[in-house]
């Protein structure tokens, strides 16, 4: 699909695409309760306004956060029923619970598109004075993980691919949760990495991390995150996550007219910010916060939508290098028909 065409049925989704499912008032009232795995990131404020601005309710569910800070102890923690939904990047423990029945996406998050503000690439400022100025120049240097298998692991590989040179020039380091590759950046510890701009751009400011580079250079149209579900919610419990993607999707949408197309008013956009704080940048005073969350806000699919290609693509990427098991379909790890397939 061209990016044009892409745009314009971004710009079709959403509203439409956004209450397919709307339950009585009566039943509305219940709130069944529903645990939720959130990533304290901008990236993840489309659940936290859905259930701040009552939409979830609205849905009939009664919803709580459980905070990570990886992508693959989610999936663990709603394969093993501790979560409900949860929206998080594709890694090699989320295909392998998938092969198992155990987990299931439902549709898209977080993605790159061209023209609008999206992942960046890093190097620590005492690497980049030893040379490293630019993402070619990454072989022979270090690239902070969570964990092998992880979207940091992936968009290192792109990069080398497109670079020409194999990733195995790349030494990775896993570091299993993102505050402790942030302090090793700063630090100097490792060389470099890739983020979310609005949490790029604060490094940069800070003098001791410097920006090399875009990712949407390097894998375009990437599916950074996606929603996801256990098996039995996905293939048993249609209604529920009909109810679930309904909700979200009007977080999505009050999101993305804030933050990313500013189309909301400066009174949206407060409201909007002040409720992400409350989870991101919370540790800070909000005049100073605000700045963060608003700058480089990176698109979430309107309506969930799901790039199918750029799933497989990663899919395929974690079988050839031996961090998923082979004979995974897409069949397995994603559940068809929720969302719209881009």
């Amino acid at each position: 699909m061209t990016t044009t065409n892409r745009r314009a049925v971004l710009a079709g989704l959403g509203a439409a695409t956004a209450a397919p499912f709307i339950l009585p008032r009566r039943a509305r009232a219940a709130g069944t309760p529903i645990k939720v795995g959130i990533l304290h990131f901008t990236s993840h404020a489309p659940a936290m306004i859905a259930k701040a601005r009552g939409y979830f309710a609205d849905q009939g569910f009664d919803v709580s956060f459980v905070g990570f800070q990886a992508a693959q102890p989610m999936a663990v923690a709603i394969a093993s029923g501790d979560v409900d939904f949860g929206m998080t990047a594709i890694s090699g423990g989320l295909v392998s619970l998938a092969q198992k029945g155990a987990v299931k996406i439902i549709g898209g998050a977080l993605q790159e598109h061209k023209g609008i503000e999206g992942q960046k690439i890093l190097a620590s400022k005492k690497a980049y004075d030893a040379g490293l100025k630019t993402p070619e120049d990454l072989k022979g240097h270090s690239f902070g993980l969570t964990s092998a298998g992880s979207s940091f692991n992936y968009m290192a590989d792109m990069i080398a691919r497109k670079a020409g040179f194999p990733s195995s020039d790349i030494r990775f380091v896993p570091l299993q949760k993102v505050p402790a590759i942030i302090a090793s950046l700063k630090s100097g510890q490792i060389d470099a990495w890739s983020i979310v701009p609005n949490i790029a751009d604060a490094l940069a400011k800070g003098g001791s991390v410097v920006e090399i580079g875009k990712i949407s250079d390097y894998i375009p149209d990437y599916q950074v995150t996606t929603v996801f579900t256990s098996a039995k919610n996905a293939d048993h419990k249609p209604e529920v996550v009909k109810r679930y993607l309904a909700a979200l999707s009007k977080g999505i949408d009050d999101y993305n007219n804030a933050l990313v197309y500013k189309k909301a008013d400066a009174k949206e956009v407060d409201e909007v910010v002040k409720i992400i704080h409350e989870y991101v940048y919370s540790s800070m005073p909000l005049e100073k916060a605000a700045p963060r969350i608003q700058h480089g806000a990176m698109l979430v699919n309107p309506g969930a939508a799901i790039t199918m290609s750029s799933v497989r693509s990663q899919l395929e990427w974690l079988q050839g290098a031996n961090m998923a098991p082979k004979d995974v379909t897409m069949d397995q790890l994603v559940k068809s028909g929720y969302v719209k397939e881009l």
